[in-house]
């Protein structure tokens, strides 16, 4: 590939730029042409992960270029740029990706590039929602960040394993830099091919990583952006940058886009940095970023939504009380308040001691899911705000009616505490004024008449009716096989499941680890009485 291709009649007006600026110590012609080279030298198709932020726009503008840059009848791969949206992105940055994806998309069919846009999603039982108040997951930590690989990872590896089924093969491009931070310096060093510009992909086999601008400095990517001039000083941004004096707001991206808005967004937010497209668990973690989710609980604090907050975006407020409310849960002292005593297998857990502590003094009870009345609740608040920006005419959807059929579903079959009142249509309602298409089984074993009668009867025989109804359900699962094949362990299962209040559980452990501990201490005398009776035994034969 020859810097010649850089000439072709498309890119008349980027000349100048292209020609003269440096971007880590080498001109953007050597980076247009390197692109260029990588994308003519076989028919692997493209998947670029664009995530709105200053890097992926910045990867995008690049490949835009030299796409422009290659005579008409060398662009012939298909690139697919993809944006993964987790349904609870912070909403200023939706409407500002959307729009992205639509002029790229727009500017592409116009320039005759062979450039598609798509946004990903997760499925609906793998949402936020779904897992929090649905299921009845805690609100991530840094312990248990359950949301990464189920809303970012899933959907883009399931759009590029489609891809590759059709094409064999793929190359992602992505805006990874190594001056992002040291660990992200040391995957991208680790994953490369040697002798090539490609790194493998590290769960996709078919999959390959391509980072064009993994040797820019964040003044480069402003640079390409256009967008100001940079100049030395402390700021509170973490360079040692400011931008100093805005030019050329009005010069538009290849595709037509202008970048007002993404500089508008860094600059309200006073972030770090932007949620990179995650393909894989060694991609960092949005942190304190502001392009992440609203919902955020791995941090303390959500300084990057209180800055957009401060800088205008007051009507943002309710969502970060929403977050902090949230937050709050993960407290360790708070979660036997908002969380069930026994995890969604039915059974109580513990976190047992180390070894040398002592076991019955040291062993930790481990809380489950949300109790179901606390998401009832927030389910409310949720919709209750839902309903106040649609009211407003924000373009905003902070729950979807997917969602919220899923949601249903996981209540009414909640392994803990089944909603034998069904009340997630009686909520919405009671929000909307109106109902939506739900589905009711007539053949359903259990209303709130019957939950009622249940317990009546289960307090006159000493069993819990959550027990009952599920051995009911396990009935009528079964009925109408011609074999029941497993149903007696599944009764079992059943019946191992720890049910009664917490105490009453405790109690129940405590006495089958004394009557086991006594097991051990009765099986240690057998086994010396049988020692000592084999000794005289030998004595006698001996005498």
């Amino acid at each position: 590939m020859t810097d010649q291709l850089l000439l072709a009649e498309d890119l008349e007006g980027y000349e100048e730029f292209i020609n003269q600026e440096y971007f880590a110590g080498l001109k953007l012609n050597h980076y247009i042409a390197d692109v260029q080279r990588i994308y003519c030298a076989d028919k692997r198709p493209w998947v670029i992960g664009y995530s709105g932020g200053k890097d992926s726009s910045a990867v995008m503008s690049l490949v835009y270029m030299a796409l422009l840059g290659l005579p008409k009848d060398q662009r012939q791969k298909p690139v697919f740029v993809v944006s993964s949206d987790t349904l609870v992105e912070t909403p200023v940055v939706v409407n500002h990706i959307k729009n992205s994806l639509k002029a790229i998309e727009s500017g592409a069919r116009r320039d005759g590039l062979p450039i598609t846009t798509h946004q990903v999603v997760p499925k609906s039982n793998d949402t936020f929602w779904v897992n929090l108040l649905g299921k009845g997951y805690p609100a991530p930590t840094r312990s248990f960040r359950w949301c990464t690989e189920r809303m970012k990872i899933d959907p883009v590896s399931d759009f590029i394993k489609t891809t590759v089924s059709k094409y064999d093969e793929v190359i992602v491009v992505l805006g990874s830099r190594s001056q992002e931070s040291a660990s992200r310096a040391q995957v991208i060093a680790k994953h490369k091919i040697d002798g090539s510009r490609l790194a493998r992909h590290t769960t996709l086999a078919n999959a390959f990583i391509f980072t064009p601008i993994d040797t820019w400095s964040v003044d480069d990517v402003w640079k390409i952006l256009r967008l100001c001039h940079l100049e030395t000083q402390d700021s509170p941004y973490g360079v040692k940058n400011i931008w100093k004096d805005i030019y050329d707001l009005e010069w538009e991206n290849p595709w037509g886009g202008k970048n007002l808005t993404l500089w508008n967004l860094y600059r309200d937010s006073s972030g770090q940095g932007e949620c990179p497209m995650v393909i894989d668990e060694t991609t960092p973690s949005c942190g304190n970023s502001r392009f992440g989710c609203w919902t955020c609980t791995v941090v303390t604090k959500d300084r990057a939504m209180e800055s957009l907050i401060e800088n205008g975006e007051e009507w943002m407020n309710p969502l970060l009380e929403f977050r902090n409310k949230l937050a709050f849960t993960t407290d360790p002292e708070n979660k036997d308040e908002f969380r069930n005593y026994k995890r969604r297998t039915g059974r109580v857990a513990y976190q047992y001691a180390k070894e040398g502590e002592n076991i019955a003094t040291e062993r930790k009870h481990v809380p489950g899911p949300y109790w179901l009345k606390y998401r009832k609740q927030w389910l409310k608040e949720l919709l209750e705000l839902d309903k106040q920006y649609k009211d407003e005419r924000r373009e905003i959807e902070l729950i979807t009616a997917p969602e919220l059929h899923a949601i249903r579903q996981e209540w009414l079959r909640d392994p803990n505490e089944p909603d034998w009142n069904d009340s997630l249509p009686s909520i919405f309602k009671e929000v909307y004024g109106f109902d939506l298409d739900w589905i009711y089984d007539d053949g359903a074993s259990f209303g709130k008449d019957e939950a009622a009668l249940l317990r009546e009867l289960s307090s006159d025989f000493d069993a819990e009716p959550e027990m009952v109804m599920k051995l009911i359900e396990l009935e009528i699962s079964m009925e109408g096989l011609s074999r029941r094949s497993g149903i007696s362990d599944k009764i079992a299962s059943l019946l191992k499941q720890d049910w009664g209040s917490l105490e009453s559980i405790k109690d129940k452990h405590a006495a089958l680890q004394s009557r086991a501990e006594y097991d051990v201490h009765q099986k240690e005398i057998d086994r010396y009485n049988q020692e000592l009776a084999e000794i005289e035994l030998a004595l006698k034969k001996e005498f």
